[in-house]
């Protein structure tokens, strides 16, 4: 395959960045996006320029790392996939692709495609966890989970922190992320300890980062590569509204 890339290069947060024109040749449709990237870095390489920095780590969909805004969408135009699952044969030969990194005032550019996603970290300290006891291990089965409750949390805990989500959004809302990290402790009896506080802190940290409010298009859970359902923005306004209530009535 022969591709033509169109690639955002910028030298730093403070820089002006710009899309550069790159042409690959012999690009087999069997290689992963990232794999297709160390081919157009080994090039660069070779040449001595410098090459594109990209944030990647396990190439399997599960770090939430690889982040890249490929012709308009956030991870490529396969759905419920990251950058590393997807591969060239989802273009053509001779296809022109544009590629930028995440675009979001909480998410500075640091290099070339890689932002400061540190703003996720944050808001998870402010009140994604749960209190437990130090010692030794309880039985697994001491907590009984009905099977539908179990579902439920595993379907939010499947966030892998990635932003697709404050990508797509046209206001670049985090509302599916910390909806996610706060549905699937809300439905748990082990996350009901810090319930009262757990959804009002995690917002309030959110709106402090800088993100924007949620835009109602459903565009994050679409470009989701898991899948993340919207219900759990719902949860996320019920629990928040029900902490609000409560925190005022004290």
């Amino acid at each position: 395959m022969k591709i033509n890339l169109k690639v955002w290069r910028q030298k730093n947060g403070n820089a002006a960045g710009k899309l550069v024109d790159y042409k690959l040749d012999n690009i087999s449709p069997d290689m992963s996006f990232l794999e297709m990237f160390d081919v157009l870095n080994d090039e660069l390489m070779h040449k001595g320029e410098e090459p594109v920095a990209f944030d990647h780590d396990c190439r399997e969909g599960i770090c939430g790392m690889c982040s890249m805004y490929i012709n308009g969408r956030a991870h490529g135009p396969q759905t419920g996939a990251t950058t590393c699952q997807l591969h060239m044969r989802s273009f053509a030969d001779g296809d022109t692709i544009i590629v930028e990194p995440w675009r979001a005032r909480a998410f500075p550019v640091i290099k070339d495609l890689m932002v400061d996603r540190s703003a996720f970290d944050r808001v998870v300290q402010s009140g994604g966890y749960v209190s437990v006891n130090t010692g030794s291990a309880r039985d697994a089965n001491e907590t009984l989970i009905p099977r539908t409750i179990a579902d439920e949390a595993m379907d939010a805990a499947q966030c892998i922190g990635c932003g697709a989500c404050v990508a797509a959004c046209k206001n670049a809302s985090a509302m599916l992320f910390v909806a996610a990290k706060v549905s699937h402790l809300a439905v748990l009896p082990q996350g009901q300890a810090e319930a009262s506080i757990r959804a009002e802190r995690m917002v309030a940290q959110m709106d402090a980062e800088g993100f924007g409010a949620c835009s109602f298009t459903g565009a994050c859970s679409v470009e989701c590569p898991k899948s993340i359902s919207l219900d759990h923005i719902a949860r996320l306004n019920r629990e928040y509204l029900g902490a609000k209530i409560t925190s005022e009535a004290v």
